[in-house]
């Protein structure tokens, strides 16, 4: 899973992957060099690493689209207005396919992140991409919630994977909610 949470403005990448695809971060990391953002690297770096990061992608605010091509990620961003990206790492994963990840990053970056596509389409879409924020909000818990109520077999590989919790300033978290939910599993 690779997580843009809308940091073209704030010049941050949060790249992630679990760990089937583990063997690929090095190709992500590669992909998304020279793009003028910091990058943190908290995704599974190799096979066999501990902890192991499953799938988990029921948050508040996430919309993830499933990208194949270039193409794919040009039309995603500017239609869907998304915010993560779920990329085939394990299937057809072969000749070029580091260059096609780039190709994928150069068009979810090349334009406006929910502008609407083909412009004639652009009122009706961006009242769609309103309407799913707000189903989101309503049917997802949660962040204080979520990092409360899992199981620690969840929740724990990913908080103890190495370079997260150092991006996660706990003490200038304003949601007291949230800075309680970290408190109480990170001690």
């Amino acid at each position: 899973m690779f997580l843009y949470e809308s940091y073209i403005e704030t010049e941050r990448e949060n790249e992630s992957n679990e760990t089937s695809a583990a063997d690929r971060n090095s190709d992500i990391m590669s992909a998304l060099e020279g793009r003028d953002h910091e990058l943190f690297n908290v995704g599974m770096k190799k096979n066999g690493e501990k902890p192991e990061i499953l799938y988990s992608m029921r948050y508040p605010g996430v919309f993830c689209g499933h990208i194949l091509t270039a193409l794919d990620a040009w039309l995603f961003t500017q239609i869907n207005g998304g915010n993560c990206i779920s990329l085939a790492l394990n299937q057809g994963y072969g000749w070029a396919a580091d260059i096609s990840l780039r190709f994928i990053f150069d068009r979810i970056f090349s334009v406006e992140q929910g502008c609407g596509y083909p412009p004639h389409r652009k009122e009706p879409q961006q009242a769609a991409r309103q309407t799913l924020k707000q189903i989101s909000s309503l049917v997802h818990r949660s962040f204080a919630e979520i990092i409360a109520t899992l199981p620690e077999t969840v929740i724990m590989p990913a908080l103890e994977c190495p370079g997260f919790i150092d991006l996660v300033d706990v003490a200038s978290i304003q949601d007291e909610g949230l800075k309680q939910a970290f408190s109480k599993r990170i001690g």
